[in-house]
């Protein structure tokens, strides 16, 4: 059995009257023995704690132990969680799919927040916003009943040139930064190849060659 130590037991109830909150559906990423292998044991048993906390609260609460490879265990995309946990929750979609979103906000922090595609191999968001809140998003005087639009909504899958038709490649991330404090959830998915346009066809004609274009 893995045993926390006290301290970070405390901080453990600690933090969880000060979070949070996460992307409730579809299903995203959720810690388990991949993430253990490259973030830590005491990492995910942070997050199973608690799964609306948020990196710095791991960090103040000394959360990363000798486990954590900090190349491959990067704590600001999907908080760190891994795609080889995840691979039975992969999306399909197409350009132009609409997908439902909803947010679970337990503690409202106001801030900005967006979604985005990104591009898990680089940490960088693929085209543009999917939706964007400037400011304003998650006002402590709204809660509970925070506008619609920013805990039940919808994004349009977008065009995206040929990337994320691998699983593990891309995510759909909700990304909330309010009160210095860092909120994200990742959703796997997929879209279709590119279909490849057909070579020309050629014909022989009068002893030499000739490409027929449409």
């Amino acid at each position: 059995m893995h045993l926390l130590p006290t301290a970070f037991v405390g901080l453990i109830f600690a933090v969880q009257t000060y979070a949070h909150g996460l992307l409730a559906k579809p299903a995203t990423r959720a810690p388990d023995a991949a993430t253990a292998a490259v973030c830590g044991q005491t990492m995910v048993d942070f997050y199973k704690q608690d799964n609306t906390s948020y990196p710095e609260a791991l960090i103040r609460a000394d959360g990363l132990d000798e486990d954590y490879d900090a190349e491959n265990c990067n704590l600001w995309l999907c908080k760190g969680f891994q795609f080889e946990d995840n691979t039975e929750n992969v999306f399909e979609y197409k350009p132009g799919d609409v997908v439902d979103l909803e947010v679970f906000i337990r503690i409202a922090h106001l801030g900005y927040a967006n979604v985005s595609v990104v591009d898990t191999a680089t940490n960088t968001v693929v085209g543009d916003f999917l939706k964007l809140w400037e400011d304003g998003y998650a006002d402590p005087e709204d809660s509970p009943d925070f506008p619609e639009d920013q805990t039940n909504f919808s994004v349009t899958i977008p065009e995206l040139d040929g990337k994320c038709t691998q699983a593990g490649e891309c995510v759909i991330q909700w990304y909330w930064f309010g009160q210095g404090q860092t909120y994200e959830s990742c959703i796997d998915f997929t879209v279709p190849a590119p279909e490849l346009e057909p070579e020309p066809e050629e014909t022989e004609c009068a002893g030499r060659t000739r490409s027929w274009r449409s």
